[in-house]
């Protein structure tokens, strides 16, 4: 089968505008990749000029809703419009809901795994045949430590992240045969606006000091820090490339030692 080699240097990444999504928009694009970002926020003018100040004037940015098919399909046809093949796919937009089980409103819980677990699966089922007809592609999902060790008041989004995990392995299987990998990436906390609107609330739930929060947060690892989007992103850059074609249907902690 005949490798479609434009398609290598063209990526979606979904909630590419902030935190760990734009990191890795800009570890792309400065491998020379061109990179169609997915948000909500995809249609705000100052928005859009920012990430290409960061990314580069080729750079697209479109609204996406990972939760709607209908939006996944409309964000599909009018990057594809723009750029050919998609070669690669990061999907690293997520929400974090602070509840326990017995308190989780069905909404909150059904946002949550929307986002996190049926995005994904609706951006890999849209955009994963063509890579399997192409004999190429990259996928990495952003799942979490909270995936395989639990966190208290985080019910829905423990549940999604491993949701996440088993969907990779399952797209790892049938894209093997094609050229197809898919990995996952599980950090534990980093340093986001997601990281400081969870340490507000649980700051407020103690009756204590944000930045004391976040202070622990970072000492409750063995490196006693806060991993930053850079470094998740240069992972990710490696895991699109086509250096190590083997390395599929796996996990990869960015834990700074820690179980979680």
């Amino acid at each position: 089968m005949e490798q479609d080699e434009s398609a290598k240097t063209t990526a979606v990444v979904t909630g590419g505008l902030v935190g760990i999504g734009q990191a890795i928009a800009c570890a792309l694009s400065a491998n020379g990749v061109r990179v169609a970002i997915g948000a909500r926020r995809g249609d705000d003018p100052a928005l859009r000029e920012e990430a290409r100040k960061l990314m580069g004037p080729q750079t697209i940015v479109h609204p996406l809703d990972v939760r709607s098919e209908a939006s996944v399909l409309a964000f599909r046809d009018a990057v594809e419009a723009e750029c050919g093949g998609i070669g690669i796919l990061v999907n690293a937009a997520g929400i974090c809901i602070h509840q326990t089980v017995s308190g989780h409103g069905l909404q909150d819980w059904n946002d949550s795994i929307a986002t996190n677990l049926t995005g994904p699966f609706l951006m890999m089922k849209t955009f994963m045949p063509a890579m399997i007809g192409r004999g190429w592609g990259r996928i990495v999902n952003i799942a979490s430590t909270a995936a395989r060790t639990a966190m208290p008041d985080q019910a829905a989004y423990c549940a999604s992240k491993t949701g996440l995990l088993g969907l990779s392995r399952a797209a790892a299987l049938e894209g093997a045969p094609h050229g197809v990998t898919c990995v996952t990436v599980s950090p534990t906390w980093v340093e986001t606006e997601m990281l400081r609107e969870s340490a507000r609330i649980m700051a407020g739930q103690k009756g204590r000091d944000v930045a004391d929060e976040i202070a622990e947060i970072a000492q409750s690892n063995p490196q006693n820090r806060l991993v930053q989007p850079e470094e998740i992103a240069a992972v990710v850059a490696f895991l699109c490339s086509d250096r190590v074609p083997a390395l599929t249907m796996e996990d990869i902690s960015i834990n700074a030692g820690a179980h979680w």
